[in-house]
């Protein structure tokens, strides 16, 4: 059975990842029902989880108004449809009761250069003309915390399974490798089964440390240590494995991934979340913060349920993103009565990104070798259909070998490590 792809576009392959906003305090001050909403809109994004915001109407004089007395928040935004006299008569106003360091943005109905230099010169932070959508509020709201050197983050893909078994933490792996090999993107495979994980079993690797020194004492964590917790399976490639040890339970804080995530997001451009089949509230958190969700089932009922629970949860949690998507592994097991493609697709209300179809010797093959499966039949369906997998998900097409490896400050360390 040949791959099939999704139809759904995708996010631009050069589409800017935008980091959550960290925990500060904003107010909004709006005049029209449009700018209110789209200000709702981006106040109820994942990535303004830890900001404590509230909106009210009455725009640049009530601000003023509000903060006589008031401690200013963080951010101020204010939306105006006054003649720009008057708007810069109240931000000077405005401008007598802010507290050092808040930041100001200022949404406006006129195109005007003169009018935004005069803002720029008062210190205002940036001007948006109306209309503006919710990811471009968000963006411009992030970027107010984001150092230049840090813009380029990288983008977070949670792969989980409908169900136990169905093959989650291979298609995550063999995806990984594709990312990394085929498409010349440096990348970082996070296995979070802690308990379980297969991730060194499949990568042949047996490092002494992992991501349970990462999630356990998050007071510890700084760039250094997570080189040190790395472990290089190519140029790259890099792991974070799981201990697979029962010598502690998994009780992981909401919190408990945020800073790992972060310290990544800072030096890959690709970073794979490895998600275990449990339901936490870490693991809800760690998909609903994702960029991209990756949902595998098998072609049977209990999956297409399950399925189906994950697809309407991002789309209610993720108004603002790809809905996730799904790829269909097994397909094709002898004798076994399956639910076609298109039906599967039809329920959840997607297209199948992909599907994968049973192969028992190459994938057992694989396993039992600690090896990907385009290391043991490169030209193989199932090998295809990672690369294609890979390929929807980054926006890259295959690269030349020739490229030099993108993974400049952590694979750099690892091996200076490894050479000393």
């Amino acid at each position: 059975m040949q791959p099939m792809t999704n139809e759904t576009p995708a996010p631009e392959a050069n589409e800017e990842t935008i980091a959550p906003l960290p925990r500060i305090t904003l107010q909004a001050f709006c005049e029209t029902p449009a700018v209110a909403a789209t200000m709702q809109a981006a106040v109820a994004d994942r990535r303004m989880d830890k900001t404590h915001a509230r909106i009210q109407m009455g725009g640049p004089a009530a601000a003023v108004e509000t903060f006589r007395t008031a401690p200013t928040p963080n951010v101020i935004v204010v939306e105006t449809v006054s003649d720009p006299a008057t708007l810069i008569a109240h931000l000077d106003m405005l401008s007598e009761s802010c507290d050092p360091g808040t930041k100001v943005v200022v949404i406006g109905h006129v195109n005007d250069v003169q009018l935004y230099r005069d803002l720029l010169r008062r210190g205002i932070s940036e001007y948006l003309i109306a209309p503006l959508g919710t990811l471009d509020l968000l963006r411009t709201l992030s970027e107010l915390y984001i150092t230049p050197e840090a813009r380029n983050l990288g983008r977070v893909i949670a792969v989980v399974g409908a169900k136990g078994g169905v093959g989650s933490s291979t298609i995550a792996h063999n995806m990984s490798w594709a990312i990394a090999r085929n498409l010349d993107a440096s990348t970082v495979v996070v296995d979070l089964d802690i308990a379980w994980g297969t991730a060194g079993l499949n990568f042949n690797q047996d490092p002494p440390q992992g991501i349970a020194e990462a999630v356990f004492a998050p007071e510890r964590l700084d760039a250094n240590l997570l080189d040190r917790l790395l472990s290089r399976c190519s140029d790259n490639l890099a792991l974070l494995a799981a201990p697979a040890v029962l010598d502690r339970t998994i009780d992981l804080d909401e919190d408990a991934l945020e800073q790992l995530l972060e310290l990544l997001r800072a030096s890959v451009p690709c970073i794979v979340l490895d998600v275990p089949h449990q339901w936490s509230s870490w693991v809800k958190r760690t998909l609903i913060s994702a960029d991209e969700i990756v949902v595998v089932a098998e072609p049977e009922l209990a999956s297409l349920r399950n399925a189906k629970n994950i697809v309407d949860l991002s789309r209610a949690t993720r108004p603002n993103d790809a809905v996730a998507r799904l790829v269909l592994n097994k397909v094709g097991v002898p004798k076994r009565p399956e639910i076609n493609a298109s039906e599967f697709a039809k329920a959840l209300g997607i297209d199948v990104l992909c599907t994968i179809p049973f192969d028992a010797q190459l994938f057992g093959t694989a396993a039992n070798n600690g090896q990907m499966i385009a290391e043991v039949q490169a030209g193989s369906k199932a090998s295809e259909a990672f690369t294609q997998i890979a390929s929807a998900l980054t926006g890259r097409g295959e690269a030349k070998r020739s490229r030099r490896s993108l993974f400049e400050p952590l694979v750099s360390k690892l091996k200076r490590r490894k050479a000393s």
